[in-house]
């Protein structure tokens, strides 16, 4: 009697070109249910409906299609336990060899605007995955492929053995199954207590993801690496389309995920805006006129630093920028776009890693470390700015260009590992002191950075001042105005300090500390 495969897919990518090769080249019989079916015998192919091979109808709207002895006493039947073969002979169950499945498009389904939550319901699949758990548990003697990019192997291994599988290659199919059912219901899961628990986060919290890459190495050499993809659609870098260069190593994607999260603060602006990063910490930022000017001001900022940086822009590549970008050493840029030109220009830097990414404002909506035992998650620091709220605290007002210019650091100072102090002028950093262990460390950093252009110049804290020596020193090296989120028991000392000295001080009320 000829092997019987159950085909039954969502996602018909390959499913003609696999079953024709079942049909003709290894003589399977094939049966198949609702559109699966449909597509077989409109191609062609020798095809039974599962509803008449079971003798059983699709029921509820195709909600009930495979549920049924005939399916799954077929796929569970162990080949080498007689009760079992008795008992398909009894029922007139034919064993099933092959199963190939994948399941409703859930995920590309609630990643639609405006979903709702009917919908949604609808795309949870329930005989998939049963035979899908049902065939990989029997994977001794049951083959199930849940993934078109599975079925060339599969195919390629029938005929190196002619037309056996190895149970190698039953067992890894199997672990991939397992893999995909529980990735499925993950995504489901997510779903619903997203629509529980809203903005908070849920009980209990998971990420699965699908290695994309394995990379040379991690932070350094005798580290072990990987890229992950979450979900089943690509998104962020999983998405972007590399135009040249080399492999992109785990220290490029962090610092990557660093220049863009600074980006997406200029994404919506009308002015042009460039990116240097360093070890996920600005050494350059700014806007302007054209691209390629906001590229050379951040690039002037800290040129020393920018060597080997990752240069994030927030426009298509055009020609005068790419002529700039491979004037120096860099690792990564990436944009939303790049112009055919541009591309020319830059694939005379072939080792330079250049990437699209047209939808650099999408982030994770979580960020998570692990720890001892487990690990700690938060929300994104999204929160977005609104200057109408803040206060200014000082006799001296702001002037207009004042308030845009605080604003300019103040988005920037949040992307700066803490204690964090950004110092800026015409819309470019100066000088940025990152990570010290106390404030004033970080104050005398980025000021000895910024050196004479301080004149003028404002500056924006990630926290608050305890204790009013970093506007006294702040005030000594020409700056005009503070922003800082305010807070601290003392705050009126600082105040006090910027009123004596004649500086502008603005608290926004909200913290930005990046551990």
């Amino acid at each position: 009697m000829a092997r019987l495969a159950l085909l039954s897919v969502s996602d018909k990518t390959g499913l003609i070109e696999l079953a024709r090769s079942l049909v003709e080249e290894f003589g399977f019989d094939v049966i198949s249910s609702g559109g699966t079916a449909q597509a077989l015998k409109e191609a062609g192919l020798p095809v039974t409906k599962v509803s008449d091979y079971t003798g059983s109808p699709e029921i509820l709207g195709g909600r009930v299609k495979t549920l049924h002895p005939r399916i799954h006493g077929g796929i569970l039947a162990r080949r080498d336990v007689p009760q079992d073969l008795a008992d398909l002979e009894a029922q007139q169950i034919r064993p099933i060899d092959l199963v190939v499945v994948n399941l409703y498009p859930f995920e590309q389904t609630i990643a639609k605007p405006n979903v709702s939550f009917v919908e949604a319901i609808e795309q949870i699949d329930i005989g998939g995955p049963a035979m899908i758990r049902a065939s990989a548990k029997n994977h001794a003697h049951v083959t199930i492929l849940c993934s078109p990019t599975q079925y060339d192997g599969y195919l390629q291994e029938l005929r190196q053995t002619n037309g056996e599988v190895s149970a190698a290659f039953r067992q890894m199919a199997a672990l991939q199954a397992f893999q995909h059912t529980g990735a499925y219901d993950r995504a489901i899961a997510t779903y619903l207590e997203r629509q529980e628990a809203g903005e908070a986060l849920p009980e209990r919290f998971e990420w699965v993801g699908t290695q994309l890459q394995a990379l040379r190495y991690g932070e350094n050499p005798h580290q072990p690496a990987a890229w992950y993809q979450t979900g089943a659609i690509a998104t962020g870098w999983a998405a972007a389309a590399k135009l040249q260069g080399k492999e992109l190593s785990y220290n490029n994607l962090v610092d990557l995920e660093g220049a863009r999260q600074i980006i997406a603060e200029f994404m919506d602006g009308n002015d042009p805006a460039a990116a240097i990063v360093k070890h996920t910490n600005p050494c350059g930022a700014a806007l302007g006129e054209t691209l390629a000017e906001a590229y050379q001001k951040a690039f002037d900022a800290d040129s020393t630093s920018a060597f080997g940086g990752i240069v994030a822009l927030n426009r298509p590549i055009d020609a005068a920028t790419a002529t700039a970008l491979i004037k120096t050493f860099l690792e990564c840029v990436v944009a939303p776009g790049c112009e055919p030109d541009a591309e020319a220009i830059l694939s005379t830097k072939k080792n330079l890693r250049v990437l699209v990414l047209p939808d650099l404002s999408s982030g994770s909506k979580e960020t998570v470390k692990a720890i001892a035992g487990g690990f700690v998650t938060q929300t994104a620091d999204d929160l977005p700015v609104n200057p109408n709220q803040w206060k200014i605290v000082t006799e001296k007002q702001p002037t207009e260009a004042q308030l845009a210019e605080l604003l300019f650091a103040w988005k920037l100072c949040k992307h700066v590992k803490s204690n964090a102090i950004v110092v800026t002028r015409d819309r470019a950093t100066l000088g940025v002191g990152a990570g010290q262990m106390n404030r004033v460390g970080s104050v005398k950093i980025a000021l000895e950075q910024a050196g004479d252009k301080a004149q003028g110049a404002v500056l924006a804290s990630d926290g608050f001042f305890p204790f009013d020596d970093s506007v006294r020193t702040a005030a000594a090296a020409g700056i005009g105005a503070i922003v800082q989120p305010g807070g601290s028991l003392r705050d009126q000392d600082s105040i006090n300090a910027a009123n004596e000295l004649g500086l502008v001080m603005v608290l926004t009320g909200v913290r930005h500390f990046l551990h």
